[in-house]
């Protein structure tokens, strides 16, 4: 790239997937300047909470497979180039009924890659995870191959990375704003203000205030809660339990939760069903009924959990219409690219969605099927 603006690019948001651009960026030789509001890792967006659920599969559509795959090959590479353990194996199971999304859609999305599962029926899964109860009719599939991500630690791990191949950041920047000019893009932070030849928009809950286009994104209220069990705390370790997804009832899409990693108790929380809203709008306090929820739930699913709520944060996702993400050039400005739209399952793909972007902004294309992600599609354009 030309040398007439201050840097190669500029990359506005440093939480999981920002955080992984600037370093894959930075790795291939770009002078790259990563600007973040706040300092991450940070609680105030959608990268924190200890644990994000990983599997190889993807039930949302076959294009994702490959491309977790290849997240899978990056996670490993950042554990070695960092020293720094992001992945945990734990195992993860679905329940549900055979009929219902959460059971229906995983053999399809594992047979035709010859991915390994299993399916085990309500009498055998009783035996083997004593702690669950399951209805008449449920099944159980596990995947022995899944496990957990340490969101912080990635982003850590991700920003140290960057920061060894020269990428410069600015934390605590404050609010930001950008303009292109047929020369540069131009970034203005309440510290300062910043050129370079490109710029990525990868600022997650904040991205409807920086897109400059109309683009169709819902941030989401999501609530995390960390329970004691009452009894049988071995059941709920990790090395017993894995992670589990499970069928409910709306609102709510699932249940899902995480094993006890380190004595910070089991991860309990609703999948979608949350107050939607501008992020400085959103409910950052835990409410009563946020835990009433989850305690039914408990209640229903796994009796021996309900004792002490150890701990409580609220996080955020930022929805699409249609639950793809958005990846791909600016429709309106081309030195621009745009990675967002997270809804809820970003997390796990941060490595590889690194590697897309900086295709995009260095060669103009890449090797994996982005087609579902473009940011001129219909289902997200208002």
């Amino acid at each position: 790239m030309s040398g007439h603006a201050g840097y190669d690019v500029i990359v506005l948001g440093l939480g999981g997937w920002g955080s992984a651009i600037t370093a894959r960026l930075a790795q291939r030789g770009q002078r790259v300047l990563g600007i973040d509001r706040y300092t991450p890792p940070h609680d105030k967006g959608s990268s924190h909470g200890h644990s994000r659920l990983i599997r190889v599969s993807s039930v949302e559509h076959p294009s994702y497979t490959p491309i977790m795959q290849r997240s899978y090959e990056l996670w490993h590479d950042l554990e070695q180039a960092t020293g720094l353990q992001v992945f945990t194996r734990t195992g993860g199971i679905s329940f549900g009924p055979p009929d219902e999304e959460v059971i229906r859609d995983l053999p399809p999305a594992y047979e035709p890659y010859g991915l390994p599962y299993q399916w085990i029926e309500r009498d055998e899964a009783r035996s083997r995870y004593p702690m669950l109860r399951l209805e008449p009719g449920e099944v159980v599939i596990l995947d022995e191959s899944a496990g957990i991500l340490h969101p912080e630690r990635a982003v850590e791990a991700h920003l140290a990375l960057a920061r060894q191949y020269g990428a410069e950041l600015l934390l605590g920047a404050g609010e930001t704003h950008w303009e292109a000019s047929a020369a540069a893009v131009h970034v203005r932070t309440e510290v300062g203000e910043y050129s370079a030849d490109r710029l990525v928009l990868a600022a997650g809950a904040w991205m409807p205030d920086l897109l400059g286009y109309p683009l169709n994104l819902q941030v989401e209220r999501q609530v995390m809660l960390w329970w004691q069990p009452r009894s049988h705390p071995e059941w709920f370790r990790a090395g017993t339990l894995p992670w589990f997804i499970g069928a409910c009832d709306p609102p709510y899409e699932i249940i899902y939760g995480v094993p006890d990693m380190d004595g910070e108790g089991v991860k309990f929380g609703m999948h979608r069903g949350g107050q939607l809203g501008h992020i400085d709008a959103i409910e950052r306090d835990i409410l009563p009924e946020d835990i009433a929820v989850v305690r039914g739930y408990i209640q229903r699913r796994m009796p021996e959990l309900e004792g002490t709520l150890l701990n409580a944060k609220t996080c955020v996702y930022t929805n699409t219409p249609d639950r793809h993400f958005v990846i791909g050039s600016h429709p309106l400005e081309p030195r621009v690219v745009v990675a967002g739209g997270g809804s809820g399952r970003g997390f796990k793909f941060c490595a590889v969605i690194g590697e897309i972007v900086a295709d995009l902004v260095i060669d103009g294309a890449t090797r994996h099927d982005i087609a579902l992600l473009a940011p001129t599609r219909p289902a997200v354009r208002t």
